[in-house]
């Protein structure tokens, strides 16, 4: 296994561990992060992400595989089991997760998964019926970007 590699292996072993520490001390200092909720955060936003996620997924569970990398780039498979907080509702989201790397550090990250499944699960019918729809995106994506600026104004010591 190489270095990039064992950097993702690390990240994603941190996040089943629920060590939030681990899984930011994985990102270089101008890294960022997408996925079809969160267009792109910084650095300081990605971290913050992954803490709050963490504290509020109290039942999440994790796998992770296929994981690959080279000197610039990797990818793996992950899928997360939680259930989501607003609705009660189980969510299974299987995703591919895309890297670039800059000196043994995750510069960019890209997280990759079905919005439109997603929503079904999390949401139920209301997700079903309008999962697909640009207006539920946007309400989604900022309600979450809401939720992750006051959790990083309540929380700076987890940053």
């Amino acid at each position: 296994m190489n270095e990039n590699e064992q950097l993702i292996h690390h990240f994603y072993t941190s996040f089943q561990q629920k060590n939030v520490a681990g899984m930011q001390s994985c990102y270089a200092d101008e890294a960022t992060f997408s996925d079809a909720v969160f267009n792109t955060l910084n650095a300081y936003e990605t971290k913050a992400m992954w803490a709050m996620l963490v504290e509020k997924g109290k039942d999440l569970e994790l796998r992770f595989s296929d994981v690959h990398a080279d000197a610039t780039s990797g990818s793996a498979k992950w899928m997360a089991t939680y259930t989501f907080s607003v609705s009660g509702n189980k969510v299974i989201n299987v995703i591919d997760a895309h890297f670039s790397f800059k000196n043994g550090k995750i510069l960019i990250h890209r997280d990759d998964f079905s919005f439109y499944k997603w929503a079904g699960q999390a949401l139920g019918l209301t997700g079903k019926l309008l999962g697909w729809t640009p207006f539920l995106k946007k309400k989604i994506r900022s309600t979450a970007l809401r939720n992750l600026k006051a959790y990083m104004a309540s929380h700076p010591q987890t940053l």
